[in-house]
């Protein structure tokens, strides 16, 4: 039977990430994952789900060796970024503000998720196992037993990062909390008269915030929040009537577009009850999933396995026996409390800007126009944001 220290479920961006940076400590791990993902071919349409990787995020996966391969592909920076209901309260962050060049990139998750691969086949310290998927497991004070589909492997951690259905998470009988948004989001791929810009911007209007991600060359990733019926009627409508109807609803300063790809889902936050039972260990959307308002949730990810990695390493130098539940359970003290934070922040300014009271409207555009007034605290709130 093999024996690893580490059994990672899950081969996506977080679970690849948490495997190398393991892998990094001179532990055994072991990487299951149903499907791999697709090769690059420089002239393919963007994918339509991308991620605002944030400086921290970048520095991680410079760290794991995957971050020249990501650039070398496509990767769009972006210095600016802006939010505002009222032109009045119109509210800017700039990289020069904290010193940085800028204040991340936008990339599409299955590239992110290649580069890690490329690095996971060459490293000597990792076995990949796919196509293959979990079938149950056991653990006692020493080990968990794996079941995989065609064998049965060994391991001192098991690491959930299959993400926010987590069959890990359920075998392991670990709750969560949480609640469905009354909204759904709506992810549209679109060229753009513009070229390529370095500004970030979310709109935020009464039916829900629409916003701007920019791609490399004459293109963009749109978001549009709206009522779970009204994303349905968009979904189904012809690109042309979407275009249409994304010219009438968003800010002039988009420009002139052209839809090229769509597609829509619906708005859940759920958090674990806890990170860490015994020798499982929740990772990313396992252990947290959040509103997608401020584009956090895969930075949080990358937080939590940097977070894991300090953790096991830390216990490793000093001697200690790095899986031990007692070591294991400061993974947990590291990450619950910023990831509360950053979803309950998440939350109010989800819920703030919806209410319709005019007297809460006047008090967030109040706010926005403040932030400008206060430099000091407009740029700790940006270096939070993005990890530094």
């Amino acid at each position: 039977m093999d024996k690893f220290d580490c059994v990672v479920v899950g081969g996506g961006m977080v679970g690849a990430a948490s495997a190398l940076s393991l892998a990094q400590l001179g532990l055994k791990i072991a990487v299951i994952e149903k499907s791999a993902p697709k090769s690059f071919i420089q002239n393919q349409p963007f994918d339509l789900r991308v991620s605002a990787l944030s400086l921290s995020s970048q520095f991680l996966l410079e760290q794991l060796n995957a971050w020249p391969q990501i650039k070398q592909w496509r990767a769009c920076p972006y210095r600016r970024l802006s939010v505002w209901e009222q032109e009045s309260a119109y509210t800017e962050f700039s990289a020069s503000e904290i010193n940085e060049q800028h204040l991340g990139h936008i990339v599409e998750n299955r590239l992110i998720q290649l580069s890690l691969w490329q690095q996971i086949q060459h490293h000597e310290n990792i076995d990949l196992f796919c196509p293959e998927s979990l079938i149950s497991f056991e653990q006692n004070d020493k080990q968990v037993s794996v079941q995989l589909s065609n064998k049965t492997i060994e391991t001192k951690l098991l690491i959930a990062a299959d993400g926010a259905h987590s069959q890990v998470r359920q075998l392991a009988n670990i709750g969560t909390t949480g609640w469905d948004y009354q909204q759904a989001a709506m992810l549209i791929n679109v060229e753009t008269e513009l070229s390529q810009q370095d500004i970030t911007w979310q709109h935020f209007r009464e039916t829900g915030p629409v916003a701007m991600l920019p791609m490399p060359g004459n293109h963009a990733s749109l978001v549009w929040y709206h009522a779970k019926e009204e994303i349905s009627r968009l979904s189904n409508l012809s690109n042309p009537q979407l275009q249409a109807a994304i010219l009438e609803a968003f800010p002039a300063k988009l420009g002139n577009i052209k839809v090229i790809d769509k597609a829509s889902f619906p708005l859940t936050r759920r958090h674990a009850n806890q990170y860490q039972k015994n020798r499982v260990v929740l990772l990313g959307d396992a252990a947290h999933t959040i509103n997608p308002l401020a584009g956090q949730g895969v930075n949080l990810g990358f937080k939590d396995v940097k977070a894991l990695q300090e953790v096991v390493a830390k216990a490793i130098g000093e001697g200690k026996c790095w899986h031990d539940v007692e070591v294991l359970a400061g993974y947990e003290k590291a990450r619950r409390r910023d990831n509360l934070l950053m979803m309950t922040a998440m939350d109010m300014l989800y819920t703030g800007f919806s209410h319709p009271s005019g007297l809460i409207k006047l008090f967030r555009n109040t706010g926005l126009f403040m932030t400008n007034k206060f430099p000091k605290l407009k740029n700790k709130a940006l270096e939070y944001a993005c990890g530094i």
